[in-house]
């Protein structure tokens, strides 16, 4: 099949980028308290929290509504450079609908409301490219229910421009309270690695199908899917009903020291065809991984994050953003432009890295690959796994699925 006609195409996250979306920040929110969200000041007087020089907890509630001007603008305009840099590269960039950018406004469903929603700076979590398919996540907080808004006329265009393009909207969570398990952010730090380790537990239940985009890592015909705050087991199997049928093989990875999995683009990242950068506090599980060494992939743990500056005060995404990196070509990636020792270690790794300013965009949900949603990468379907006997797909999954079968049937039966 010619790949040239093609307007929506990719199959991994490292082919060289044609065709890319950038986020933009514009009324943009504070995330509210929620089931699946407990935001928080990163500083000493919270719960897991770090010493930071502004412990504003100590005097201030977490607050809600819209964030200041200032940090917008700011924002937005390292999301413009990161755009000019990639056309600059060759790429096609294109933004959300800004007349559909309504963060700023009560939501609600029959079951729950919302102050306001989020913002629209990481596409990447809402709406991913799977071959010639674009999938919207079902998404697993309520202030991003309806974050896929701002990016329906591209799908729409998309869809119309290339004939082979697919689109599917996965099932819309109802997100009740029965959906969560709200004892989540209770739990001592101590329990919290115990359940997560024995019995891979997390603030989202079973009653649903939950996942986020971000979540998902495709390499060739193989799908990694991360279990995790935003994606659950129920999520893991509708990917695999959806996608094997098709040929894409749906594999879970879970990283059980990680107290708050959130998105695998800050823990579990694919940079060319047999090299993984791995995140030293975080190891994946051994058996699950096995499929990577079986086919002689190198799982290098990338260096610490840069503390000579902290991260900005509202900001909920861990310091290990900085190796949250975008590919543009299997030589050539794009770091934040502080994490120099990542820049560093990604040079000696025969990278051209191009660093760029993006800290001011941290506190809007995360960082360059969570920035930008990948429509068209040069190259198309291969496999980087030819060997995967012994290599198990699903290690705790039936488990977890089979233990919440009963207790799926009698949440949807309550009235």
């Amino acid at each position: 099949m010619d790949c040239g006609s093609e307007i929506v195409r990719r199959w991994t996250d490292f082919d060289r980028l044609e065709e890319v979306v950038v986020g933009l920040a514009d009324d943009a929110c504070f995330p509210p308290h929620e089931p699946a969200c407990e935001a928080e000041f990163n500083d000493k007087h919270v719960k897991y929290g770090t010493n930071m020089s502004h412990n504003f907890s100590e005097y201030l509630p977490w607050p809600t509504g819209p964030k200041l001007k200032r940090f917008v603008d700011a924002a937005n305009q390292q999301l413009d450079n990161l755009a000019d840099v990639l056309a600059g590269e060759g790429v096609t960039v294109r933004r959300p609908d800004k007349s559909l950018i309504q963060m700023n406004s009560r939501t609600s469903s029959p079951d729950w409301k919302m102050p306001n929603q989020y913002c629209v700076v990481c596409p990447r979590d809402v709406v991913m490219t799977i071959g010639n398919e674009i999938v919207e996540a079902t998404m697993s907080k309520r202030s991003r229910f309806w974050e896929f808004r701002p990016f329906r006329p591209l799908i729409r265009d998309y869809f119309d421009r290339d004939p082979r393009a697919q689109w599917t909207a996965a099932p819309k969570p109802l997100m009740r309270d029965e959906s969560y398990n709200r004892d989540f952010w209770k739990v001592t730090e101590e329990e919290r690695c115990k359940k997560m380790t024995d019995d891979f537990w997390y603030c989202t239940g079973e009653s649903e199908v939950f996942f986020d985009a971000a979540d998902c890592n495709l390499i060739g015909d193989v799908m990694f899917v991360q279990h995790s705050m935003t994606t659950n087991v129920s999520g893991i199997r509708w990917l695999k009903r959806h996608f094997e049928p098709k040929g894409i093989e749906v594999r879970a990875l879970h990283f059980p020291y990680d107290l708050y999995p959130s998105h695998m683009d800050c823990t579990f990242v694919s940079v060319r065809p047999g090299l993984m950068l791995t995140n030293p506090d975080r190891p994946p599980v051994p058996e699950e991984v096995k499929i990577f060494k079986q086919n002689d992939w190198r799982l290098v743990d990338v260096p610490r994050y840069s503390e000579r500056e902290e991260h900005p005060v509202f900001c909920q995404s861990s310091r290990w953003l900085s190796m949250n990196v975008l590919s543009i070509s299997p030589e050539k990636i794009i770091v934040e432009e502080g994490e120099t020792e990542m820049v560093k270690f990604l040079e000696e790794h025969g990278f051209d890295v191009i660093p760029v300013p993006f800290r001011s965009v941290f506190e809007f949900g995360g960082s360059l690959h969570c920035s930008t949603w990948d429509i068209r990468r040069a190259g198309g379907k291969c496999s980087y796994f030819s060997e995967r006997e012994g290599c198990t797909a699903d290690v705790g999954l039936d488990r977890v699925a089979h233990r919440s079968i009963g207790q799926n049937i009698g949440s949807y039966a309550k009235p």
